[in-house]
């Protein structure tokens, strides 16, 4: 996992009350996975105690108005182009992630594949959150995954992208390279593509992914939240099953403003 380098603050919006009681339980959790500037085979923590430092070790009970903070973080947005699954899925596993981050790397190679027969089944939505930590070229590749998701090729790009680890800061996202990438990811206007990118709308939706990250206690990628539950780090795929069919089993009805018939691209 990476850690930011930056201690700017953010404001906190809809969830100020529960910020500092989601930040105890995300902190605690980077305790066992934290790795600065680490690669990605660096350790990290096991299943087990993600799963216990996530719900508390002592079998505390998550205050209601945290848990209802927290499941009103999933936007459910039906032509969110940067989502992928049911918008009325009973689990919604949100990420928080830099294009650059060796850790999102790893999770988009080795586990995202692993999910996908419970986007498939109708009982996971993925929400992408650009979270940018690592200078430039971070924003850059999130400009990028922002412009290529208004054509609707979001997650061929995010593929492509974390297709290799890149050496970070190296030219590797420069604008050259991230329109080969667009390219590569069938993205089919570039013309459009590089309007977007340089566009208001593109800083305003990272803008806005970031607020709502530091606003809930998020200090690395990849951070992911599964319901209620947070989950630090490229852990296991077997940490991500476990939060997923417990969520399962608890989730009651979402809230949706559209109908659920739109998966991701």
């Amino acid at each position: 996992m990476s850690s930011t380098t930056s201690g700017r603050g953010r404001t906190r919006g809809t969830v100020v009350a529960a910020a500092v009681l989601v930040a105890v339980v995300i902190l605690g959790l980077a305790s066992l996975t934290a790795t600065p500037g680490g690669s990605p085979s660096a350790p990290v923590a096991t299943p087990s105690a993600s799963a216990s430092s996530a719900n508390g070790s002592a079998g505390t009970q998550m205050p209601p108005e945290l848990e209802r903070a927290l499941l009103a973080l999933a936007r459910r947005v039906v032509d969110d182009g940067s989502a992928m699954g049911r918008v009325d899925a009973p689990v919604v596993l949100i990420e928080y992630a830099d294009f650059q981050c060796p850790y999102c790397g790893k999770f988009a190679r080795d586990t995202k594949p692993q999910l996908m027969k419970y986007v498939e089944d109708g009982t996971l939505r993925i929400e992408w959150r650009n979270f940018p930590i690592f200078g430039e070229e971070s924003t850059a590749a999130a400009r990028a995954g922002y412009a290529a998701a208004q054509q609707g090729r979001f997650w061929e790009f995010y593929n492509v992208a974390f297709s290799k680890e890149r050496t970070r800061n190296s030219g590797a996202f420069a604008p050259d390279k991230l329109e080969k990438m667009a390219r590569e990811a069938g993205v089919p206007d570039l013309d459009r593509f590089r309007a977007d990118m340089k566009s208001k709308a593109a800083q305003d939706s990272i803008d806005r992914d970031s607020e709502e990250g530091y606003g809930i206690g998020v200090t690395s990628t990849p951070t992911f939240l599964v319901n209620t539950q947070p989950i630090l780090g490229a852990q296991p795929f077997e940490a991500f099953e476990a939060a997923i069919e417990k969520a399962r089993l608890t989730a009651g009805k979402p809230r949706v403003t559209s109908s659920p018939e739109v998966t991701g691209k």
